[in-house]
């Protein structure tokens, strides 16, 4: 690795497993100290963690609900008093549940809503501050679904969290620019996870790769080198911008 990220921290919201996983140890070997948020899986972050200090880089987990402002807002004063400022926040942590709309409830919207686009909002209003006062710039990169740009059927929840991201980064882009911070979203196509469930899968496989150019779904690997590169200088003329990560499955 090159050291892209040298002395700069990064939170990584949802950072046990899969995705985030993956953005976590190539920004940890580009030179970032990382902060490893999760909400209950302290088992699976505290390996990441392990991966990353065993390789020789800087990190440590923390538990917050992002969807809580002051829980979020906690964890980051934490964070900057551990590793001395918060350069980077990637925000992974997300629900997709499927569910038709007429056959949704009004504690999946909410659940949706808290940690789809709450978790944007509460990080950012935890971090941004730090970052302005810093005067060294910063981060704000927002993951999510492509349904939030192009619709799909059974996941209005999800797309509407999202959508109200990428509508809250584009704000944000306009009035944090002026501090050299820049605000990105980054809306994924199907990501074979740790979790997915490997009959579905199997059964799905055909039907779904039909929709892509490149014929297969997406891996954690294809994401992270795009977060790292938005996280970097390399990307500092890069703001406000939606970029999808999708294999093809929508071209907008």
């Amino acid at each position: 690795m090159s050291g892209t990220l040298e002395g700069k921290v990064a939170l990584i919201t949802g950072a046990a497993r899969d995705v985030g996983r993956e953005i976590a140890l190539t920004m940890a070997a580009e030179g970032a100290a990382i902060a490893i948020n999760y909400h209950s899986s302290a088992e699976a972050s505290e390996k990441v963690v392990q991966e990353i200090t065993e390789a020789g880089g800087k990190a440590k987990a923390w538990q917050a609900d992002v969807g809580d402002f002051d829980s979020t807002k906690a964890m980051v004063d934490d964070i900057v008093k551990t590793f001395g400022g918060i350069d980077i926040v990637v925000n992974n942590a997300g629900v997709a549940e499927r569910a038709r709309f007429v056959e949704t409830t009004s504690e999946q919207w909410k659940r949706h809503i808290d940690i789809g686009l709450m978790g944007t909002v509460n990080t950012a209003r935890a971090a941004l501050p730090y970052m302005i006062e810093a005067k060294k710039g910063g981060r704000i990169i927002s993951l999510g679904g492509d349904s939030s740009r192009v619709g799909e059927a059974n996941l209005s929840m999800a797309a509407a969290a999202r959508a109200g991201a990428i509508a809250t980064i584009k704000s944000m882009a306009k009035e944090v620019g002026r501090n050299d911070i820049t605000c990105n979203a980054v809306m994924l196509g199907m990501i074979q996870s740790a979790h997915s469930d490997p009959k579905w899968l199997e059964e799905m496989m055909p039907k779904m790769v039909k929709n892509y150019p490149l014929k297969r779904i997406g891996q954690p690997s294809d994401v992270a080198p795009m977060i790292a590169f938005l996280a970097s200088d390399g990307a500092k003329w890069i703001t406000g911008q939606t970029i999808s990560i999708n294999g093809g499955f929508a071209m907008v």
